[in-house]
């Protein structure tokens, strides 16, 4: 007599518990589930409905320049705490919590670097630290970075991803960066060099209202969200409908906001060519 053993069910539970984590991420826009090795080979862009993911810093960087060129800038500028702001938790407890969770100091990472054999000063915001807000700090090295180029004569591109706008944590000192950074673009304007600012997911209120929308070329990547005020504050206080695609890369082009929108795949060729042109 054969005994027949009963099927292996390999079941939902077991196999959730064997699959290591971190290993599949999900689209925000189209929900689909994407092999994280086949989503760093796509430059973080969704292959099914192009939603283009975040990138910190550093990814930002790799992407642009040539392989080992970046040269970083003020690396251990820090903020203070001009108004030793209190409330749920302390602007020297928020700096020190960010600062430990990205590895940054602050808000942007600035240098110079080579872009297909070409010098570069280039400045990138990450989102990471409060929100790629602008404090003392954001301003401050922008503003070296210009002032490096005027002297070096060197072209100045920044990638703007910052949705926190001023930090509110320095008032009027962050306020005050917004001018600064746009007097500091205007001498490099007057030293006819070319400044290309690029925006990705989100560029929005102070940082937007300064240097990211004066750029002599503004690009965006595809489907960023670019404005001053979000949408869901705009739409209450007006009290009407917004259009579809409000504040989209897409709908700011149609409207005369941007030179170009650009896909990541091709932003370094672009890039490249624009200085070419310029310069």
């Amino acid at each position: 007599m054969r005994i027949f053993k009963k099927p292996f069910r390999y079941t939902l539970a077991r196999r959730r518990k064997e699959m290591p984590d971190g290993l599949w991420s999900k689209c925000p826009s189209c929900s689909h589930l994407i092999f994280n090795k086949i989503l760093q080979e796509n430059l973080k862009v969704c292959p099914k409905c192009n939603y283009h993911f975040s990138l910190v810093c550093w990814e930002r960087i790799e992407l642009l320049v040539d392989a080992d060129t970046f040269k970083e800038f003020d690396k251990d500028m820090e903020s203070l705490d001009p108004l030793n702001f209190a409330g749920p938790k302390s602007y020297k407890d928020k700096l020190k919590e960010d600062t430990q969770d990205t590895g940054l100091k602050d808000a942007i990472i600035t240098g110079e670097a080579k872009m297909d054999k070409k010098n570069i000063a280039l400045g990138v915001t990450d989102s990471r630290f409060i929100m790629g807000s602008m404090g003392s700090v954001v301003g401050e090295k922008i503003t070296r970075l210009i002032e490096y180029a005027i002297s070096k004569k060197l072209p100045v591109i920044i990638v703007s991803g910052s949705g926190g706008g001023a930090r509110m944590y320095e008032g009027l000192l962050s306020l005050m960066q917004m001018a600064k950074t746009c007097g500091a673009l205007s001498r490099l304007k007057e030293a006819r060099l070319p400044f290309i600012s690029v925006l990705t997911h989100p560029t929005m209120a102070g940082v937007m209202a300064s240097f990211a929308g004066i750029g002599d070329v503004i690009i965006a990547e595809p489907g960023a969200l670019i404005g001053f005020t979000g949408p869901r504050v705009i739409k209450q206080t007006i009290k009407q409908d917004l259009p579809r695609g409000f504040q989209t890369s897409e709908f700011n082009l149609e409207h005369g906001l941007l030179d170009m929108v650009i896909s990541r795949k091709d932003l370094k060729a672009t890039l490249s060519k624009l200085l070419y042109y310029l310069t």
